[in-house]
């Protein structure tokens, strides 16, 4: 457990709470890793559809989808993770997020190679990352729990997308032009 200590040497609990065992998770597959996401998170699970494509997007923005009126920017977590972009399968799914930030929630999709199922982690606990250095993005993962006796990478989905990204797709719901300046 990360913890500060101050001139008195009173340690102070710098970590942020782990995730509970008492919530439900979307378990996702990206490449051979398994991903949770906190199904408070996710507003739905989309089969793949084309993209449209805007000028000068990031990498990992496949485009925007339109669901029911709204267009929806998809980020592949493939790239967000630093793995090549992979080809679509009868399994792809695209899941709709929404991330809370201080002025509302912003809706997003997240391009994933598989979708498991909404489940409950095993009731072994649920540990803190390693933390590896900087070039890990570690405030990404909330925690890691087990599904089924495998390990399972909880994410903290408000630190996956950069501000950049949250910027990017709150510009676009709100009507005005999409842009990442």
């Amino acid at each position: 457990m990360s913890a500060t200590r101050l001139d008195s040497g009173e340690a102070l609990d710098s970590a942020p709470p782990l995730p509970s065992l008492e919530r439900s998770y979307v378990t996702v597959g990206i490449d051979q890793e398994i991903f949770a996401l906190d199904v408070a998170h996710v507003r739905e699970i989309l089969d793949p559809q084309p993209f449209t494509r805007l000028p000068d997007m990031p990498p990992s923005l496949r485009g925007l989808i339109d669901v029911r009126g709204q267009g929806i920017p998809v980020f592949d977590l493939r790239i967000k993770f630093g793995l090549p972009p992979g080809e679509g399968t009868p399994h792809t799914r695209i899941v709709v997020l929404e991330i809370p930030r201080a002025q509302g929630a912003v809706v997003l999709g997240a391009l994933t190679d598989r979708v498991f199922e909404v489940a409950a982690l095993d009731d072994t606990g649920i540990e803190r990352p390693a933390e590896l250095g900087t070039r890990w993005r570690s405030e990404a993962v909330a925690g890691l729990g087990r599904r089924n006796g495998r390990l399972v990478i909880i994410l903290d989905i408000a630190h996956v997308f950069t501000l950049k990204d949250l910027t990017a797709a709150s510009s676009n719901q709100s009507g005005s032009d999409f842009s990442l300046d």
